[in-house]
């Protein structure tokens, strides 16, 4: 079995692909979709438009990191991280061990890939001190860095 996700703004082409699909192929139409690999399709057809969101997904990886209450800002990570703030001592390193600091921003960076352009900075900013990274990266990515993942955008057209 194989999917198909159609799109289109003109109707009327729409239903004549669907047709010709039908005619040349089995085929059963679900109807509208809302979901295709765990992304929210979302429209607005008075409004002209179409969206995607990871607001689900986004919600259940701050949910994993005990992150959920964290605020929102449209605002990027203005604070750059540097290496004054690499584990300085053995007992610094061993404290980072315990926290698993690449996770988190491993499971942004999907949807960052997917749906959310706008955090790119802040998970770049996050991942570069992820394979030496001290508390102060991870105080900073818990503020900072997943404020920016306000959980209700995505990307949207005009359709």
């Amino acid at each position: 079995m194989d999917d198909i996700l159609l799109s289109s703004s003109d109707l009327g082409l729409l239903h004549e692909i669907k047709k010709y699909l039908t005619k040349n192929f089995e085929m059963v139409d679900t109807g509208k979709a809302f979901y295709i690999i765990g992304i929210e399709i979302f429209t607005d057809r008075p409004r002209g438009l179409l969206g995607l969101s990871h607001k689900g997904y986004i919600n259940r990886v701050l949910e994993r990191f005990n992150m959920q209450l964290c605020s929102v800002s449209d605002a990027p990570i203005m604070k750059g991280f540097n290496e004054r703030q690499y584990p300085k001592n053995d007992l610094e390193r061993e404290q980072i061990q315990k926290i698993p600091y690449a996770s988190p921003v491993e499971s942004l960076t999907y949807a960052q890939t997917c749906t959310r352009p706008d955090i790119s900075f802040a998970m770049r900013m996050l991942g570069i001190y992820q394979s030496n990274s001290g508390m102060e990266h991870w105080k900073e990515g818990s503020k900072e860095g997943y404020k920016v993942s306000s959980r209700d955008k995505g990307l949207h057209t005009h359709i």
